[in-house]
C-alpha cells in the first residue's frame, strides 16, 4: 500500500480519500480548515504555499490535485496553487494527478475525446488549460509523472449545491413539486457520477499507463433533465416531475446580484446544444465501465 496526498475535501475529494483509506493506503487529507475523512491525517494548510504543500507530500506515491475554488476566482486563485502542485511533485517526486474538466475544450460539435485540441478563448478555461499544459511540459522533460482526469457535470452522494442534480433538483422532486431549471429540460448532456471520478482518480494515481495523458472518466451516456426526473421517478415509483426551464434574461438579471449566476453565460453553450463526452479511451484501457446510471441515481436519491 502506498502514500496518497488528496488536496481538497469537497465533492471529489472527500469520496477520493474514503476509497483510498478503504483499500488500505496511508491518506493525508490537506484542506485550508484541515478537514477529511475519519482514518486520513487531517493537514491544515494553504495550497499555494509551496515549501508547505513540498514538506506534506514528502514520501507519498500520488498527490492529487482536487482543490475547486469559487468559478469567479479562477483567474487569481489557480495560478498560485497550479505553481505550488507542480512544485511539490517535483520535489518529492510524487506522481500529480490533477482533476480537471471539459471546459478547456470550448463549444464543440459531437463527442469530446481527449484529443481534442483546448481551444477555448474563454480566459478561465485558459487557465485550466495552462494547469495542464504546465503539467505536461514539465512530464514531458523528466521533471514530474502526471495525468489529468476529466469528468462533465457532477451527480451522485456528497455532490454540492452546485451540482445542476443535486439539492436544487432533488428538494422539489421529493416534495412532488415542479423543478425549476436554469437550461432547456431536453437537451441531452453528460452526467459524470462522483464515485466514478474518485475511482478513476486512483487508477491514475497508481497505474503507470495513465501518465504523461489526460484521461475522461468513464460515464454513461448523455441524458436530458427530463430523462433524468423520469429514471428517478420511476426508481420510486412515482409520477414524472414537472420541469420549468427559468428564462434566460431572468437568469442574467439575477446574475447582478451573484457573482455565479453571472457567471453562468460562460457555460451556457454547454446546455443549450447537446453536450456529450467520449470516455470509451479510459474504459478499454483500464477496463473499467461506468456505473449504470439507474444505480447511481438510486444510490443519489438514498443519498
Amino acid at each position: 500500500m502506498g502514500k496518497h496526498v488528496v488536496v481538497g475535501s469537497g465533492q471529489v475529494g472527500a469520496h477520493l480519500a474514503t476509497k483510498l483509506l478503504a483499500q488500505g493506503h496511508q491518506v493525508t487529507v490537506v484542506t485550508r480548515s484541515g478537514s477529511g475523512p475519519a482514518g486520513a491525517e487531517k493537514v491544515a494548510a494553504d495550497v499555494s504555499d509551496k515549501a508547505r504543500l513540498t514538506e506534506v507530500a514528502k514520501g507519498a506515491d500520488a498527490l492529487y490535485n482536487c482543490v475547486n475554488p469559487k468559478y469567479h476566482r479562477w483567474l487569481t486563485d489557480w495560478p498560485p496553487m497550479a505553481a505550488s502542485f507542480l512544485a511539490a511533485a517535483e520535489a518529492t517526486g510524487a506522481a500529480l494527478v490533477i482533476l480537471g474538466n471539459l471546459y478547456p475544450y470550448g463549444p464543440v460539435t459531437g463527442p469530446m475525446t481527449e484529443d481534442l485540441p483546448l481551444a477555448s478563448t474563454n480566459p478561465k478555461a485558459q487557465v485550466r488549460a495552462k494547469i495542464w499544459n504546465d503539467a505536461l511540459a514539465a512530464h514531458k522533460a523528466g521533471r514530474i509523472r502526471t495525468t489529468e482526469v476529466r469528468g462533465s457535470d457532477y451527480f451522485g452522494p456528497g455532490a454540492t449545491d452546485q451540482s445542476y442534480l443535486g439539492e436544487r433538483f432533488l428538494v422539489p422532486f421529493r416534495a412532488g413539486k415542479t423543478i425549476q431549471i436554469p437550461w432547456p429540460a431536453d437537451i441531452p448532456h453528460s452526467w459524470t457520477y462522483l464515485p466514478d471520478v474518485a475511482d478513476a482518480l486512483i487508477v491514475a494515481g497508481t497505474d503507470e499507463r495513465a501518465w504523461g495523458r489526460p484521461w475522461h472518466v468513464p460515464t454513461t451516456d448523455p441524458l436530458t433533465f427530463r430523462q433524468i426526473g423520469e429514471r428517478m421517478a420511476a426508481i420510486e415509483g412515482r409520477p414524472a416531475p414537472k420541469l420549468a426551464t427559468l428564462p434566460w434574461p431572468v437568469i442574467q438579471a439575477a446574475g447582478l446580484f451573484s457573482p455565479m449566476l453571472r457567471e453562468l453565460k460562460h457555460i451556457r453553450y454547454q446546455f443549450i446544444a447537446p453536450y456529450e463526452m467520449d470516455s470509451s479511451a479510459f474504459q478499454r484501457t483500464f477496463g473499467v465501465a461506468p456505473t449504470p446510471i439507474d444505480e447511481a441515481l438510486a444510490a443519489t436519491l438514498e443519498a
